[in-house]
This record gives C-alpha cells, sequence and structure tokens, in this order.
C-alpha cells in the first residue's frame, strides 16, 4: 500500500475520531439542559392538555374524563368570552403602538450623540424594574383621591377619574402603563438593528438622491424586517399573557361593571386557585396557547421566507 494513501488513511482517522469526541462531548453538554427543559416545559404542557380533558378539583383525589366538555363549556361561558376581548383588546392596542414608538424612538436614536447613552438608559430603565413595584407607583398614580395625576387634573380645574375604578377607562390606563414599561426595551432591539446596517448602503442611497421615506422604505426597513419579526411576535406573547399589572393594579375593581378589566390569565388564574376546577383551567390554558401560536403563524407569514 503507497505511504501517501495510509497517510490519508490515518489522517482520516484522526478527524473521524475527533468528530466523534466533539459530538459525544456535545451531546454530554445538552443531555443536562434539556433534561431540565423537559422537566419544566414539555411535561406541564403534555400534563395541561391531559388535565384539560377531565374534570378535577383541586381538592379530590378523583380526575373523571370528561372529553371536550371543558372546551364546550368555554364558548358558552360568558366571563371567558369578556376575558378574551379584553385582552385581544389589549394586544391590538398595546403591541403596534409600543413597536412603533420604540422603532421611532430608535430612528431618533441611531446617529451617536454625547446623550444618547443617558436617553438609552432613561428609556430602558422601565423594562428592568420588575413589574410588581412599577405597577404598585402607577396605581398611586392612579389613585383618585391622592394620585399626582388627579391632583395636576383638579389644580387646573377638571374633575378627578377614577382611573382604575371607571369600567370605561380602567383598561387603558392600564394599556397606557404597559405601553411606557416595555417601549425601551423594544427601542434598544431595533436600536440593534439599525446600527448592524452597514452605512455604504445610506451612502449609495445618498448618490442616488434617495432621502427620507425612501431611504426608510428601501433600506432601513427590509433590513429591519428580521428584528421586526422577533419584537413583534415577543410583544404579542407577552400581551396575549397579560397578568401581573392587572392583578395588583386593579385587586377589588375586577367585580367592576362588565368585568371591564378582566383578562384570560387572571380568568385562569381564578378558576384554578380560587375555584379549583384545575381541569376547566387547563383547558382554557390549552385555548390561550393555541391563540398566540396562531398568532405567531399569522406574523410569520407576513414575512416572506427569504426574509428570515
Amino acid at each position: 500500500m503507497p505511504k501517501t494513501l495510509v497517510k490519508e488513511k490515518l489522517v482520516f482517522g484522526k478527524t473521524k475520531g475527533l468528530e466523534r469526541r466533539k459530538l459525544r462531548f456535545a451531546t454530554a453538554v445538552m443531555i443536562p439542559t434539556f433534561t431540565l427543559y423537559l422537566v419544566l416545559r414539555i411535561i406541564p404542557i403534555l400534563g395541561t392538555l391531559y388535565l384539560s380533558f377531565h374534570e378535577w378539583h383541586l381538592i379530590r383525589r378523583h380526575r373523571p374524563f370528561v372529553g371536550l366538555a371543558n372546551f364546550a363549556k368555554i364558548l358558552s361561558d360568558t366571563t371567558f368570552k369578556t376575558a378574551l376581548l379584553n385582552t385581544t383588546l389589549f394586544a391590538i392596542i398595546v403591541v403596534p403602538v409600543s413597536i412603533m414608538l420604540a422603532l421611532l424612538l430608535a430612528l431618533a436614536l441611531k446617529k451617536n450623540t454625547r446623550l444618547n447613552s443617558f436617553y438609552e438608559f432613561a428609556y430602558f430603565l422601565p423594562f428592568v424594574i420588575p413589574m410588581v413595584p412599577v405597577s404598585i407607583i402607577w396605581k398611586w398614580l392612579y389613585d383618585r383621591t391622592y394620585g399626582i395625576i388627579n391632583y395636576v387634573l383638579t389644580a387646573v380645574g377638571l374633575n378627578a377619574v377614577g382611573w382604575l375604578t371607571n369600567p370605561d377607562v380602567a383598561l387603558f390606563s392600564i394599556i397606557i402603563m404597559s405601553i411606557w414599561k416595555v417601549v425601551g426595551y423594544y427601542m434598544v432591539l431595533f436600536l440593534v438593528g439599525l446600527r448592524d446596517i452597514p452605512e455604504e448602503y445610506y451612502e449609495a442611497a445618498a448618490v442616488d438622491g434617495a432621502v427620507g421615506w425612501k431611504v426608510f422604505r428601501y433600506i432601513t426597513f427590509p433590513l429591519l424586517k428580521r428584528m421586526a419579526l422577533y419584537i413583534c411576535v415577543v410583544a404579542t406573547i407577552q400581551a396575549l399573557n397579560v397578568f401581573t399589572q392587572v392583578y395588583v393594579m386593579t385587586t377589588g375593581t375586577q367585580g367592576a361593571p362588565a368585568a371591564s378589566v378582566r383578562v384570560l390569565v387572571y380568568e385562569i388564574y381564578q378558576n384554578g386557585f380560587r375555584y379549583f376546577k384545575m381541569g376547566y383551567a387547563s383547558a382554557q390554558v390549552v385555548v390561550l396557547f393555541a391563540i398566540v401560536m396562531i398568532a405567531s403563524v399569522i406574523q410569520f407569514k407576513m414575512f416572506k421566507p427569504d426574509d428570515y
């Protein structure tokens, strides 16, 4: 056998052995992560799906199989329909408004100036603060008697408003707070995407005479599509899972006329941990999961495959 062929076989064998060791190492590293994900994610999801087909009271042992009865009950549940309507309205307003504001702020802060770091910190700070203390602060701001917002209104001769007790404005008050909370985070993500666009594209556009809206339409936005898709999906999931601010800011007002601030996750929480109807609550979780999945798929379909 020629020496050259022997050397090639030895090199091939060493390379193959190295690849096997890399594969074994990667597998060993991934096993703990996959196990943790399986225990904390996959199994609970499958368990929730299983419970949705059973009637289980939390303090009872037996879980009789009821098939689709829980889902049929959802169709006639007016409270669930109200919660679904409120959650949908919340998402329809919060998602586009927060994304548009974030994009405008990112475009304004795109150029590096001395105060950019300060502005980025100021806008991003609300997102870093946990939701519970933020909700408490805004609850004080909205307070009808002691809140600073009503103090300013009465100081200029206007009537005080029950921001969190009036069913006509309660949900919109929470929407304003929620937009303020997340807009800085989305702004930072857009800034990352904007600063990743090569300046050569803008220089070439300037040579061709493109300015303003044309530059944004044909250069900036197409190159931001991947980031915009990510932000849209994340924003939609967060909006459809709204709970903490509603629970903290409106404790005691959930019984307002027409349950004006009731949302899906709060409805699930009530059924599961207050009324102990875990089977019915699990069915509602499955419905919410389906809604989130459908919304995410629609957003992916809005972008062409080569865009992501």
